[in-house]
């Protein structure tokens, strides 16, 4: 498997500069592959790679950037002519030249992202837009979020989120997210699940600061349909997590009388590259069946000596009276690149509808 920054190859753009050159005369191929290539283009990773391919491009453009706007709707079409990979990665710096050069012209900016995301998504560059233009622009997301094609529906929402991951946060919507509720309210039963979906990590990024918006919005939105019920649930994912207690109503998710038992850590020394093994009882001693979601949570040690926790969810569904069952679970301390462990003490909890149990110890070593 390829590095993700190889997409940018030699065959890519002999590829994209000929559907370049064939809407574009005065397009200059090789001088372009050849600018492409100039300095350290090897040593760039993928997204200095994307960006540097953005700004050599735009040196082949029209400098009017309404006529390159145009120009870059006529090479996507060829694109789709050709058959070559609708919706590729690598074709992210459409979007990014729109995000670089069209920052001063909102009217051909806003027309070039609808077309443009139809072929890739433009969900990170509408946000410098947000941030300048604000209610102007936002009003617009509201009007792609009535859009008869369902990848500018969830550019609305997608790129409206207050915290959209790997993204610039928009300060003013996590302090005060209701100018963009229209574009969720609009699109809380859109046949898209990918739409859908994106409403819902939406309502998860308002939770973390709004969170009372959130409940509220679960609240009303409760039985509309299964698909609602399915935004409102992935939404609250975080609140659930921290075991909040008005959504852990919300779902009927009590505690009470779900009794814990025989809780064991069966790895008490962990390699780094191992796994945690563990397992435990649990019995629902009510009369009725109950509904248990059941998480555990690892405190892990960091640099500086401190214990972060982090949940991990094992299952969510109902108990019988009575019924007794035994969980076993590995947790990995595998190394990969998003997460740095550190040797010593770690703690393990297990969170039975929000209520964490005391916590077992163990020592991860090298």
């Amino acid at each position: 498997m390829g590095l993700i920054k190889d997409i940018y190859s030699v065959s890519f753009y002999e590829k994209f500069g000929q559907a370049v050159a064939e809407v574009h005369p005065s397009f200059n191929k090789q001088k372009f592959i050849e600018a492409i290539y100039e300095g350290d283009f090897v040593q760039k990773e993928w997204k200095e790679r994307m960006k540097h391919t953005t700004v050599v491009l735009h040196q082949f453009m029209p400098q009017n950037f309404a006529e390159a706007a145009s120009l870059l709707d006529k090479i996507i079409e060829n694109l789709k002519r050709n058959s070559f990979t609708d919706g590729n990665l690598a074709f992210i710096f459409f979007a990014d030249y729109i995000e670089m050069y069209g920052i001063d012209d909102f009217e051909t900016s806003v027309k070039a992202f609808v077309s443009i995301t139809q072929f890739i998504s433009c969900e990170f560059a509408v946000r410098p837009f947000i941030l300048k233009y604000k209610e102007r622009m936002i009003n617009e997301m509201i009007k792609w979020s009535l859009h008869e094609n369902h990848h500018v529906r969830r550019l609305a929402s997608e790129g409206s989120r207050p915290r959209l991951p790997w993204a610039m946060a928009i300060p003013f919507l996590k302090k005060d997210p209701a100018s963009i509720l229209p574009i969720l309210e609009n699109l809380k039963n859109d046949p898209s699940e990918y739409v859908r979906r994106s409403v819902a990590n939406n309502l998860n990024d308002i939770a973390k600061d709004n969170p009372q918006i959130v409940l509220e919005i679960a609240s009303r939105w409760k039985g509309h349909s299964k698909e609602t019920d399915g935004i409102i649930k992935h939404g609250c994912r975080t609140l659930l997590k921290q075991g909040h207690p008005e959504i852990l109503g919300h779902y009927g998710l009590e505690s009470t009388n779900i009794e814990l038992s025989s809780f064991e850590i069966k790895t008490p020394k962990v390699k780094i590259g191992d796994y945690l093994q563990f397992h435990f009882h649990l019995n629902n001693k009510n009369k009725d069946p109950k509904t248990v979601r059941l998480e555990y949570a690892v405190h892990y040690k960091k640099a500086k000596g401190h214990l972060a926790k982090k949940v991990f969810k094992i299952s969510e569904k109902i108990y019988h009276p009575n019924q007794l069952t035994k969980i076993e679970r590995n947790q990995s301390f595998k190394l990969i690149t998003t997460r740095v462990f550190h040797t010593g003490i770690h703690q393990l909890s297990i969170i039975i509808n929000g209520t964490e149990s005391d916590v077992l110890e163990f020592e991860l070593t090298d």
